[in-house]
């Protein structure tokens, strides 16, 4: 029986990682989907936390994709740390199984266990309300995407052991390769 294994990716994974990619957001107006080159530019960056770029594995085959990177809320002068969702990708032939849900559980677990409080995604509200996202601007949290409504939000994770710190409110900043997607 052929099980699914979520892991952190590894030096390995950075090609079978872009192929997910490249299937899982291909469209017919361009060669390379900007999902690709935005993970290939946030490797390189403060915002990359190895831990939290997770892969879902099936006979041997990465066919799953959960990225959660490094940005900052507040005022630019003080901003905090916190956590942005995406790209989320599954290979076109392992979509519909639940290999999506169970990747991004994954990495919602590892910022967990290492005391993350808040992540940020823009998405569709019907897949990640079931991780217990909810709008991101009834959280007075904003972004270049707050004025699409819906799709853009937040989760407040569970506080570690030693205590919850507050949730951080205010503009969320990315980090630089954002801006091409």
């Amino acid at each position: 029986m052929t099980t699914l294994r979520l892991r952190p990716e590894g030096p390995a994974d950075t090609g079978p990682v872009r192929r997910v990619l490249a299937a899982a957001f291909a469209r017919p107006d361009v060669s390379t989907p900007p999902e690709v080159g935005l993970v290939d530019e946030l490797r390189d960056t403060d915002a990359w936390v190895p831990e939290l770029a997770m892969v879902a594995e099936y006979g041997g085959e990465v066919v799953g994709y959960a990225l959660l990177t490094r940005v900052r809320v507040g005022a630019e002068d003080g901003a905090v740390p916190a956590l942005v969702l995406g790209p989320v990708a599954v290979a076109p032939h392992r979509q519909r199984v639940g290999h999506g849900t169970a990747v991004v559980q994954a990495a919602l677990d590892a910022a967990t266990e290492l005391d993350e409080r808040l992540v940020v995604v823009l998405g569709d509200p019907a897949f990640y309300r079931r991780f217990g996202f909810t709008r991101a601007d009834r959280m007075g949290l904003t972004s270049p995407w707050s004025g699409l409504g819906d799709p853009w939000q937040a989760l407040v994770l569970p506080p570690s052991t030693s205590g919850a710190a507050p949730v951080p409110r205010g503009e969320v900043f990315f980090p630089p390769p954002w801006s091409k997607v």
